[in-house]
Parts: C-alpha cells; structure tokens; sequence
C-alpha cells in the first residue's frame, strides 16, 4: 500500500508544500513575509470605537488592577 503525502498551500506565495514546520506557510521567508505584513499595518483587526464612558470605566479597571498588584 502507498503512502498518502497530505499537502497545503501556503497563504502567501500559494506554493504547494508538506513539511509543517513553518505552517500555515512554506517557508520562515514566507511567515516573515507575514509578520512584516502585520507590524506595517498592511493586516488590521477591524475594532469598534469606545464610547467616553467605556474608556473611563477600563481606565478604572487598570488603576484599581495596578493598585492591587501592590
């Protein structure tokens, strides 16, 4: 019986691979490729604006947090 080589495609160069090293990628230079994406904002995670009063209630948040780890 043959051994079945299971394969992926890179999302981005779309090259075709096996080793899962560097998964979801085919390579380190393509997972680089990726984070240099993500640091120049070429990626962004859509968010929606905080209202004043949110803003003034996670602000508490973290000073009471920081207060408490004292």
């Amino acid at each position: 019986m043959s051994e079945v080589i299971v394969t992926h495609r890179c999302s981005i160069c779309k090259k075709l691979y096996s080793d899962t090293t560097y998964a979801p990628f085919c390579s380190k230079r393509c997972a680089d490729v990726d984070l240099a994406r993500w640091f120049n904002g070429s990626y962004a995670v859509a968010s929606e604006d905080l209202d004043e009063l949110e803003t003034e209630e996670l602000s508490e948040a973290l000073e009471h947090a920081q207060q408490s780890e004292q």
